[in-house]
């Protein structure tokens, strides 16, 4: 695994996490969810360099998609 793989897995770890706390979901519901996302597409291309980016940040990004539906992050 190279050290890219490994942090987009720990934001990835993080971000359903942050899912399943704020929304009260289950873990597999969550992971749908995000795996399901416009942000998770950005996060696992290695040119967008999102996943140098911290977990709390993506997730910000993600939130931003869930609430107007589509990204808003425009460097993205």
């Amino acid at each position: 695994m190279t050290k890219q793989e490994q942090l987009m897995e720990y934001s990835i770890q993080d971000i359903i996490e942050y899912i399943v706390q704020d929304f009260g979901l289950e873990y597999d519901h969550a992971m749908q969810i995000f795996y399901n996302s416009q942000t998770f597409d950005k996060l696992m291309d290695i040119e967008t360099g999102l996943y140098r980016e911290s977990s709390a940040y993506v997730y910000g990004i993600f939130q931003g998609e869930r609430n107007f539906g589509s990204l808003i992050q425009t460097e993205i």
